[in-house]
């Protein structure tokens, strides 16, 4: 009885160890230069064509160049390192917050809209629309799926990217995006720069119109906790919503300084 035990155990580890040699064989392989993108490719499509991704989205992919610049851009994000001062200064808080009062002034009705459904005042809205693109004016020329896979395929963050790849190539199956659009360097999209699974998530309506990537914003805000009515400062309610919209810290005292400034109308300068 025991050894008959012994010998199933047995048999049962080593066909679980092959199953595991199995799947890590069948899953394509990272790289860290180009010269292994197209096997990759070809390796991912059919992983994908496994999980039911089309046609459509995995001739897509097929098309896809290794995106050098992107690889370059995600190698060298300094701007998140510097004082909230420092980097106010780099993105224009000035200009920022002086257009985004002006706009929350021409839009009343949508940000009133807005904040009636959701919760969230104009400020932090207007100052992600301005920290993001520059209100609409700088969305990336950067082939939105190509830098998504390069970044999959990259062995840096393969994991997040990875399912981000996966998102994309749904929303190209739906339609809502296709294998040329464009966006910036890691695959956002539209005037708010959403990444693919946010917009699977959260996203309504054609996001390179304004309307639709405010109201797309504020739906990620609330359902990341937003509650009418509470701050958004450093400490204070939905300062956590902010946090869960960008991973750095100096990006999000921004956004809440320059919400705050939009929201209550104070000096013209982006200042502490």
């Amino acid at each position: 009885m025991i050894r008959g035990r012994a010998v199933v155990g047995a048999v049962f580890g080593a066909m679980t160890l092959l199953g595991c040699l199995a799947s890590s064989v069948e899953a394509a392989q990272c790289g860290s230069s180009p010269a292994g993108f197209e096997a990759w490719k070809r390796e991912f499509s059919a992983e994908a064509q496994g999980k039911g991704i089309g046609p459509t989205a995995l001739s897509a992919l097929m098309q896809t160049n290794y995106a050098g610049a992107t690889i370059a851009a995600d190698r060298s994000q300094r701007s998140f390192s510097l004082t909230l001062d420092q980097f106010l200064a780099k993105r224009g808080a000035t200009t920022i917050v002086a257009k985004g009062r002006q706009l929350k002034q021409t839009h009343a009705a949508l940000f009133a809209s807005i904040q009636q459904r959701y919760g969230v005042p104009p400020g932090p809205l207007i100052a992600i629309w301005g920290m993001e693109t520059g209100f609409g004016s700088q969305r990336g020329n950067q082939n939105m799926l190509s830098s998504i896979a390069t970044l999959a395929y990259d062995c840096r963050r393969p994991e997040f990217f990875t399912d981000q790849l996966y998102a994309a190539l749904k929303l190209i199956d739906r339609g809502t995006l296709s294998g040329s659009t464009r966006g910036s360097m890691h695959g956002e999209v539209g005037q708010t720069q959403f990444m693919p699974k946010n917009i699977l998530a959260y996203g309504s309506g054609n996001l390179e119109v304004a309307a639709n990537a405010l109201n797309s914003t504020a739906n990620f805000l609330k359902a990341h906790g937003w509650r009418a009515g509470a701050g958004y400062q450093p400490g204070e309610p939905n300062f956590a919503a902010i946090e869960a919209w960008n991973a750095a810290g100096v990006y999000q005292k921004a956004i809440a300084l320059m919400g705050r400034q939009i929201d209550e109308g104070g000096a013209a300068a982006a200042s502490r």
